[in-house]
């Protein structure tokens, strides 16, 4: 589970729904728009973003950065240990 800190910054893109890329501890990354937070089927925390008009769940524990890729007053990155 992440903390509420890093919590903050992905209600931060969802709310302005920033194009985002997320680093996942596999290596691989996901890119999309940020909608919103939901439970997936197994009740995880995820982030739900919307990846060529398809909506995708990513589960928040398996992140280990968040970029946004537009210029914002909020920030760039973050890492999540």
């Amino acid at each position: 589970m992440i903390s509420c800190n890093d919590y903050d910054y992905i209600e931060i893109v969802c709310m302005y729904r920033y194009p985002v890329r997320l680093h996942l501890k596999s290596g691989v990354y996901v890119e999309g728009e940020a909608l919103d937070t939901a439970r997936n089927e197994e009740k995880q925390e995820c982030i739900k973003v919307c990846m060529s008009g398809i909506e995708h769940l990513v589960v928040l524990d398996d992140l280990s950065e968040l970029e946004v890729l537009t210029n914002n007053p909020h920030f760039v990155s973050k890492l999540f240990y």
